[in-house]
């Protein structure tokens, strides 16, 4: 609480004698949502009524409050910390509550000396919380051992609480595709279990209708394994994983499917199939890689391309990347993406062929070859996530530390962004391969079933509003 305040830099107490009848200590707190989460954190308190809007909306309340206790904590913080201070032992606490406290309220917490003991040392107070409009929210009292020897300390250095809720920004995506009809799916090969409960996760979910492409024995004794039924009618039956690949790009051909979502087979076996030239899913595009990432501690998803499938992509390729990502982001709602070509540095030099190479898509989007959002580059990866390294660099840009995007030079530094991303920063991940007719779930086999509905929900809302143009046959 008073670490919060950095202008209060030490606690001190009153001792018994310094203590007389009528002294008193407040505080003032407004609280917040964030207040409430971490309470319930801490608390292990979890009633819907402090955590769940829709719940609380149908209480006599109409709205989330906090916990009770949240008033009662603040008291103890005063007592323990103002009043009488540190070496104040808690003998016993009694509360009546009064009012609800609801999030953005400001909250004057009040304790009061009202009789003293010398020679047992035992000191109670009258405790009340009042609102901002002066009204009682919590009375009661205290009945502590109060310091006899003076006690002056430094406020100790609290740790930094974030609070994060895994996927949250990409459980709005979810929403929104559900909003859309579900979109036919080839389940490519799902023979494990992970592959085929993502499956049948985002047929629930109401994001795909999944045709079960592989062999039928395996597939059923997958479903079983997990104690899940399928429609048989809906298996497509095939010999082996290769023959999965092929049959489930016959299926988007046919106009049967239109998505495909990866199951226990290596990439490139998929990818083959649909890169085929007569009978794939070729466009006028190449194909490229989307990571889309939920990062504690950032105020939107980012986009990583591309991570997975172009190794080391020259110009016409790149262009094709930030076309794809581009389109990618406008269909899930965002109209003018922040688009960062990375490199090591924010200035064009030809010792590193990166910043050409960023310069280069920079002009190609002034010239109207690559359309949508704002593009900007060479930028370091730090000017491009951060406003305080731009403030510091003296950057102009309206995509500098506000970028959507983020375009890697190469598979590797793209690569290795997205998985410090998941492994070190905490970030929820969903991929799509895009630039074929029809979008590729394309997850890895180390991703759960959560990462394969994320995938199915940006899938669905690009294909509703990015279809991708054929190559002539």
């Amino acid at each position: 609480m008073f670490g919060c305040d950095p202008s209060i830099t030490t606690v001190e107490n009153r001792t018994l004698e310094e203590l007389q009848i009528g002294d008193s200590a407040e505080v003032d707190r407004v609280l917040t949502p964030e207040d409430i989460e971490l309470f319930a954190v801490m608390s292990g308190d979890v009633n819907p009524a402090h955590l769940d809007a829709t719940y609380a909306a149908e209480t006599g309340f109409h709205h989330v409050i906090a916990h009770g206790m949240w008033g009662g904590a603040l008291i103890s913080a005063v007592l323990g910390t103002r009043l009488p201070g540190p070496g104040t032992i808690y003998l016993g606490q009694s509360l009546r509550f009064r009012r609800p406290v609801s999030p953005g309220e400001k909250i004057t917490v009040r304790v009061t000396v009202r009789e003293k003991d010398m020679a047992s040392a035992k000191v109670t107070l009258d405790c009340l919380c009042l609102n901002q409009a002066g009204e009682l929210v919590i009375t009661g009292e205290a009945l502590v051992m109060a310091p006899r020897e003076k006690v002056r300390r430094p406020v100790s250095h609290l740790p930094e609480v974030r609070l994060h809720t895994p996927g949250a920004r990409f459980a709005n995506l979810i929403l929104a595709a559900r909003s859309l009809p579900p979109l036919p799916t080839a389940i490519v090969h799902p023979c494990d279990d992970l592959s085929l409960l993502g499956a049948i996760q985002a047929e629930g979910a109401g994001l795909i209708t999944p045709w079960w492409v592989g062999p039928k024995a395996r597939i059923l004794a997958t479903a079983a394994a997990a104690n899940v039924t399928l429609d048989e009618s809906r298996i497509v039956d095939t010999p082996h994983s290769h023959a999965s690949a092929e049959m489930a790009v016959d299926l988007v051909r046919d106009g049967r499917a239109g998505a495909l979502m990866k199951g226990k087979l290596h990439t490139d076996e998929l990818l083959s199939a649909v890169l085929r030239r007569d009978t794939g899913l070729r466009t006028e595009r190449r194909l490229s890689h989307v990571f889309a990432l939920d990062v504690p501690d950032v105020d939107r998803i980012l986009f990583i391309t591309d991570a997975a499938i172009n190794i080391a992509p020259d110009l016409e390729t790149m262009k094709d990347i930030v076309q794809n990502a581009i389109d990618l982001v406008m269909a899930l709602g965002i109209d003018c993406p922040r688009t960062a070509l990375l490199s090591a540095v924010e200035t064009v030099t030809g010792k590193i062929p990166s910043t050409l190479l960023a310069a280069s898509i920079c002009k190609m989007h002034d010239r109207g070859q690559i359309v949508g959002g704002l593009i900007d580059g060479p930028l370091a990866y730090d000017n491009a996530i951060s406003m305080e390294a731009v403030k510091a660099k003296g950057i102009v840009s309206d995509v500098a530390g506000r970028a959507d995007i983020l375009v890697a030079p190469n598979l590797e530094s793209g690569n290795m962004i997205a998985k410090q991303l998941i492994h070190l920063g905490g970030a929820e991940a969903a991929g799509l391969v895009l630039g074929a007719k029809v979008p590729i779930m394309l997850t890895s086999r180390a991703d759960g079933p959560s990462a394969r509905l994320t995938s199915a929900a940006l899938a669905r809302l690009h294909a509703e509003a990015r279809p991708t143009k054929p190559v002539a046959e």
